[in-house]
């Protein structure tokens, strides 16, 4: 793929942000099937493009508040790549910088977007007040009248910081709140970065938050009904999602079918460039801890015990 530049002081025009837009939905198609580890340079290269065009170039007030939603949008799903890659610092800081562009261009639901995305780094990484403060804050700043499909999406992230909190009441009024809001999507006015919000999507955060809320019995239909339907492609999100799924069948008192879905996740999971698979691999195998007195428990130990160690 040719550099996108312009030497200092050209003028830039329509041509050119269409250009950056295309890159930028191409890395998130990649981002479908590939993992953080993978993407991260590729990511970062066309972030810094971008805002090498917008600090050195010319062009027109329309043109320039188009560069800055499209330098936002790249400085999400960098953010995004570098969070799944373990680059929790670079996500933070392609997220903050995504959020002064998009703020300066006046684009509000994506100021939420990258601010609620990196709410979810906050409450996957130890820092659960803090993710719900500001997934609370996506919420506000994309205001009532925004895209259902993005509305839903905030409200979801809201979903999952209160339930890594523990707060159940919290999570499940927010995952109502999700649904209600894409089940008013009666128009297809929702940005292209809202593209993979569906409704199996927003059932899949459901499955999760119960799973963190220790509610097996409600997460464990939704996540077998999710498997046995999801694109195979997507092999990071099968990893992750088998891993919700084995704790869940740990919390139900099944460590039998627990020790299978990990299996699973660890041979799905294998040659992924994604600390986020990785963590959770951590996360069910200790989970599974408490079962150590099955043999098929201690099997699934010796053969992968070493991955706790990683």
């Amino acid at each position: 793929m040719a550099p996108l530049s312009a030497p200092q002081g050209r003028r830039i025009g329509a041509e050119t942000v269409a250009d950056l837009a295309a890159r930028v939905h191409a890395l998130r198609l990649a981002d479908d099937v590939l993992s953080g580890g993978d993407l991260i340079e590729p990511a970062f290269r066309a972030l810094h493009a971008g805002v090498r065009l917008h600090r050195e170039a010319a062009f027109s007030e329309r043109t320039g508040r188009a560069l800055l939603v499209q330098i936002g949008e790249l400085a999400q799903i960098a953010g995004w790549i570098a969070s799944d890659a373990g680059r929790h610092s670079d996500a933070e800081r392609a997220y903050t910088l995504g959020i002064s562009a998009a703020r300066q261009a006046g684009d509000r639901p994506l100021v939420a977007n990258l601010a609620g995305s990196l709410a979810y780094q906050h409450s996957n990484t130890g820092r659960e007040r803090e993710g719900i403060d500001l997934a609370h804050a996506a919420v506000d700043e994309a205001g009532p009248d925004a895209p259902p499909k993005t509305r839903a999406l905030f409200l979801d992230r809201v979903a999952w910081a209160h339930a890594k909190a523990g707060e159940a009441r919290s999570a499940i009024q927010a995952l109502g709140a999700a649904h209600d809001a894409l089940g008013s999507a009666d128009t297809d006015d929702a940005p292209a970065w809202a593209y993979w919000v569906t409704q199996a999507e927003l059932e899949v955060m459901d499955a999760r938050a119960y799973t963190e809320l220790r509610r097996p019995l409600r997460a464990v239909p939704l996540l077998e009904d999710v498997l046995g339907r999801y694109d195979a492609t997507h092999t990071r999100e099968v990893a992750l999602y088998r891993s919700w799924l084995a704790v869940a069948l740990a919390d139900a008192n099944e460590p039998e079918r627990a020790v299978e879905e990990a299996h699973r996740t660890i041979d799905v999971s294998g040659d992924l460039t994604s600390t986020r698979t990785s963590e959770r691999v951590r996360v069910v195998l200790t989970r599974l801890r408490a079962y150590d007195d099955l043999p098929e428990v201690r099997d699934l130990m010796n053969a992968h015990g070493h991955l706790l160690l990683i």
